[in-house]
């Protein structure tokens, strides 16, 4: 990849997958010797965390919440 004039490079989108980054996440940037690496800027929020918000809102089903409750109680 390259730095473009603005100082900006793309994270391919696996990687962004894997580490859980999502659009609007805020980064650092964090110099590590002669190394820079981006991290999340919030480091209180767990992994699990940040694929729940990043799964919140996502789900397909036609079902309402009263007959999932009801699908997973075995009722």
């Amino acid at each position: 990849m390259k730095l473009n004039s603005k100082g900006q490079v793309t994270i391919p989108a696996e990687l962004r997958h894997r580490h859980g980054f999502d659009e609007g996440d805020e980064v650092d940037v964090v110099e590590d010797g002669s190394t820079l690496r981006i991290v999340h800027s919030t480091p209180g929020q767990s992994r699990g965390e940040r694929l729940v918000n990043r799964m919140r809102g996502r789900a397909t089903t036609t079902q309402t919440t009263d007959e999932l409750m009801k699908l997973l109680r075995g009722e």
